[in-house]
């Protein structure tokens, strides 16, 4: 059986349980009964061929929609499905007009004028017609119900794709940024410096917030503002005054929420392409919020030399790129740029 049949099968028993097709057929019967019964001004006598005719009805729906479908629509072979589903009409036809004749009435056509008998080519076509219309009626909401799940499941799939990319990426940030911070720590140890004890509790700080603070998808600005300044402690206890660093907050961050990690690799590049000999490094952070819709950070830092290397930007900026694109999508702007030998950033995201 093909992957598609079996898709086909899943989606049926899963899509409409059974309270739906009783609720389904229990309301069409209640309507042909009613329409055919005023129409014969004989609600008995409608009562009576639709009982004989709706098990039939059901028989030959059912069988079209979790058999010749699967067997032959979904494997293109169109020309055997008609030919299938017309003989199995065919049969009904023959099934219902002498299920009618014995149990119902003796005039099987009673809608018709003048002589009209069964058997003839205009009660076939008009009996063949009325059942085309209830397997094409059922079909379609067969295929709608179907059309609505996939695409939910599609939906999900993808939400469930995008959320394990960004998990992966986000994963990607902490063993970088670590990695970087025990490299000082050693050096600083080599140097027996003072300073050590005081970078391994930043450190800890910091470790705390990335393994236990950030598991949800948004988190606090203040909580990530604050994570920033510890990092930026780091920094200043690794490279002592040549640090001169501000934190500007513009606006109401009380409840804003971002994406945990999302700055962090801008702050990096700041002292990955700004920590030169002799020279002071710059760094102005800006955090504002406008019109209580968009969040804006700026950052700008001092920078020396222009190279290949800062256009490439490491891991860390083409990380934080593509986790912009999977959470705001095109609803984002961020540029950067080299101007009189500072590097500046300007991204805007919506608050959430």
């Amino acid at each position: 059986m093909s992957f598609s049949k079996l898709k086909w099968l899943e989606n049926s028993s899963i899509k409409i349980p059974l309270k739906y097709h009783l609720l389904f057929w229990g309301s069409y019967f209640a309507f042909n009964v009613i329409r055919w019964g005023s129409y014969f001004d004989d609600y008995w006598y409608s009562l009576k061929s639709n009982l004989v005719e709706f098990p039939l009805h059901i028989i030959i729906v059912y069988f079209n929609i979790y058999y010749l479908i699967p067997k032959y629509i979904l494997t293109r072979k169109f020309k055997r499905y008609i030919l299938f589903l017309l003989f199995s009409l065919c049969i009904l036809y023959c099934i219902r007009t002498g299920l009618n004749f014995l149990l119902v009435t003796k005039n099987i056509w009673p809608e018709a004028e003048g002589t009209q008998q069964a058997f003839t080519f205009n009660h076939i076509v008009a009996v063949i017609l009325g059942e085309l219309y209830v397997v094409a009626l059922v079909s379609a909401i067969k295929l709608t119900f179907d059309w609505i799940y996939e695409k939910r499941r599609a939906e999900d799939l993808q939400k469930i794709q995008l959320s394990t990319e960004l998990d992966f990426l986000k994963s990607q940030i902490q063993p970088h940024f670590f990695f970087n911070t025990l490299n000082n720590l050693y050096a600083l140890t080599l140097q027996k410096s003072d300073i050590a004890p005081n970078v391994v509790l930043k450190l800890s700080d910091i470790m705390q917030y990335v393994l236990y603070d950030v598991k949800e998808p948004v988190i606090n600005l203040f909580d990530e503002i604050n994570y920033i300044q510890n990092y930026l402690d780091l920094e200043k206890l690794r490279y002592g005054d040549k640090v001169n660093s501000k934190i500007n907050i513009v606006g109401n961050i009380e409840d804003v929420k971002v994406p945990p990690l999302l700055f962090l690799p801008f702050i990096e590049n700041c002292f990955k392409h700004g920590a030169q000999e002799n020279e002071s490094i710059q760094v102005r952070i800006k955090f504002e919020i406008i019109n209580n819709k968009t969040l804006k950070f700026c950052v700008k830092n001092s920078f020396v030399h222009i190279n290949d290397t800062i256009q490439k930007h490491g891991i860390g900026i083409k990380n934080v790129k593509r986790r912009l694109q999977l959470l705001f999508n095109n609803n984002f702007k961020l540029k950067t740029f080299v101007k009189k030998q500072h590097y500046f950033v300007k991204l805007k995201i919506p608050i959430q």
